[in-house]
């Protein structure tokens, strides 16, 4: 090994709310020898960091562009709204948007959702982010409706939360660009889809093996085919002719005794 060389390694990005240390951990657990490390993103931004090599994959928030990035969903987020503690809300287990239309709703520049048209009364100002906003929420003068994961993010104790039950809800999903699919990016996936170990050790150059003695293994049944039914179902209709016609062993000797009668 020469001091040229570099160690392999995997980088995740991942956005605010996204969870990734199950995930890790089992990595750490399975390829100890390739470090992983994680590279915390903004919504916006993580499909330029993508994009521009700067992670092999990331959690990210859907949707993403589908012509350039691979994606698979994970789990979809309850939809929350924040409201100060002494809220009115407070009083419920849940609310509709219905319930918020006359209320002050702030919509940050990061919003995780794509609103046709933004719910509720609209603020004097969009902030930049969301934890800007929910600094707005606690001096009362609005609202904020995230996925559940950000109101745990950045949890106050002058806060608190409600389920929306009728909102738009956000997909987190692992998204890597297609044309970089590597191997390393092919161990993560079978650890987020749950695979065992045995099923990702040897993946790569077990896939590409089957590949290759496919078109070998189909050629050499359609060459069997042919003799298998000629030593067969044919050959089995010649001796059934042979035998309506008269001919043969056994019908033979069935005819003699009749002869001697």
């Amino acid at each position: 090994m020469t001091g040229s060389q570099e160690t392999p390694s995997f980088r995740l990005a991942y956005v605010p709310g996204a969870t990734p240390a199950k995930w890790v951990r089992i990595w750490n657990e399975r390829l100890p020898d390739i470090p992983l490390s994680l590279v915390q993103v903004s919504g916006p931004e993580a499909s330029d960091v993508l994009r521009a090599g700067e992670a092999d994959a990331g959690l990210v928030r859907l949707p993403v562009d589908r012509t350039f990035f691979s994606a698979i969903p994970l789990y979809t987020e309850t939809t929350v709204v924040i409201v100060p503690k002494d809220h009115l809300i407070t009083a419920v287990d849940e609310v509709t948007m219905a319930d918020l239309a006359e209320e002050v709703l702030f919509h940050p520049l990061d919003d995780v959702f794509d609103w046709d048209s933004p719910p509720g009364e609209p603020a004097f100002e969009r902030p930049a982010t969301t934890p800007d906003a929910i600094e707005l929420v606690a001096a009362g003068v609005g609202l904020l409706i995230v996925p559940q994961s950000l109101a745990r993010l950045y949890h106050r104790r002058d806060l608190t939360y409600r389920p929306v039950v009728d909102a738009p809800q956000s997909s987190v999903a692992l998204s890597w660009p297609e044309e970089a699919t590597t191997d390393l990016v092919e161990d993560f996936i079978g650890i987020v889809r749950g695979r065992t170990v045995n099923s990702t050790r040897g993946r790569t150059a077990a896939k590409t093996e089957t590949e290759q003695k496919r078109p070998e293994q189909r050629g050499a049944r359609q060459k069997q085919a042919p003799a298998k039914s000629t030593g067969g179902k044919p050959a089995g209709r010649t001796a059934r002719g042979r035998a309506g016609s008269g001919g043969g062993g056994k019908p033979a000797k069935r005819g003699k005794p009749r002869r001697r009668s």
